[in-house]
């Protein structure tokens, strides 16, 4: 069986297992301290164009959320993000964990707006309820839409008008910077949030995401919250060594675009089987709409997520491709959508 469940099955690119082993010996300081992290954080920098950030290697999307949220906000304010955002529906409440209230917005298509944050800044006007202060956001998206540059300039501006925080997870962020769709260039996103983080786990690292703290008021005492969350790992040059080897060439971005184009190819052949979508997504999360008998069937050769009943006969599965899918694969799914289904189903 052939998953199309994630895009972190696999264990990582074999360039950063060789740069793991020819390092294994080598002795280093602990906690971020060392070389490589030093050498990886370095390059990130050049990468971005700015040496005024300050970048920490964390190991997983979920940690980096919940150290950098509850470090940003004081302990009455809280988190504005999408219906569909990780933090909202997918890290068993970490952030409330943290004493920080998510506040959903529901959206059509998994992104925010400055009038949608101005819905909620408008219902939250006293100290009898919580304080609205960072806005969430997801690129790409968990639905897999991605925001282009324009849509982030203007929540940029909108934040910055309105005094709030804006933080954008990175997860998939070389899915969404390699998408056809995309027009925006990492070196663009430091001028435009106030924290990111480019994630590694999801795009052919073992683990590892990279948070670049942009606003310096955020920055201060930050190794003090890594520590306290568990984040500050004692071999944290595990994390460096990964992203040194994923950017010291284009790699990051040749494994994304060849997620992306994977799921390029089951997008267009379940358009050209003429199967609607549940939404519009050009990275590589696709969310084709079947017949629940079809779907019975290609559950016996792949595994992916049943993400919505749509009607029913009819419900939208969520196909996600990685830095390693076999496009034999991918081919033998877009064949098998054509098999004959009997009408007893």
């Amino acid at each position: 069986m052939y998953s199309f469940k994630n895009d972190y099955a696999e264990g990582a690119h074999a360039r950063i297992l060789q740069a793991l082993i020819d390092s294994n010996y080598v002795q280093e300081e602990g906690y971020g301290s060392d070389s490589f992290t030093q050498r990886a954080i370095e390059l990130l920098k050049e990468k971005l164009g700015r040496q005024d950030v300050d970048i920490h290697l964390l190991s997983g999307g979920t940690q980096t959320n919940l150290t950098a949220i509850s470090a940003f906000l004081r302990p009455h304010e809280a988190a504005i993000a999408a219906s569909t955002g990780h933090i909202f529906t997918h890290e068993t409440g970490a952030i409330e964990a943290t004493g920080h209230k998510v506040i959903s917005v529901e959206t059509e298509d998994g992104k925010l707006n400055p009038s949608l944050i101005k819905e909620v800044l408008d219902l939250h006007i006293d100290e009898h309820m919580v304080k609205p202060k960072l806005v969430y956001l997801s690129n790409s998206t968990e639905i897999g839409s991605i925001y282009t540059k324009d849509e982030l300039i203007d929540l940029r501006d909108f934040c910055k008008e309105r005094n709030l925080i804006l933080y954008m997870d990175g997860a998939r962020l070389g899915s969404a910077l390699c998408s056809n769709d995309n027009d925006l260039k990492l070196s663009d996103i430091p001028a435009l949030v106030d924290a990111f983080y480019i994630g590694g786990t999801k795009n052919g690292a073992l683990l590892g995401e990279a948070l670049v703290i942009c606003c310096d008021s955020l920055k201060e005492d930050f190794r003090f919250h890594l520590k306290q969350k568990g984040a500050l790992l004692a071999k944290g040059r595990l994390l460096g060594i990964q992203f040194y080897e994923l950017f010291r060439d284009d790699l990051f971005f040749e494994l994304a675009q060849h997620a992306n184009k994977m799921a390029t190819i089951l997008r267009e052949e379940c358009s050209k089987a003429h199967f609607s979508f549940l939404t519009y997504s050009p990275s590589n999360q696709i969310f084709p709409i079947l017949p629940n008998s079809l779907i019975a069937e290609l559950q016996k050769k792949y595994a992916f997520i049943v993400w919505e009943k749509v009607d029913s006969t009819h419900s939208a599965i969520r196909l996600v491709t990685s830095w390693a899918t076999k496009e034999e694969e991918v081919r033998a799914f877009v064949e098998d959508i054509n098999i004959p289904v009997p009408e007893t189903m």
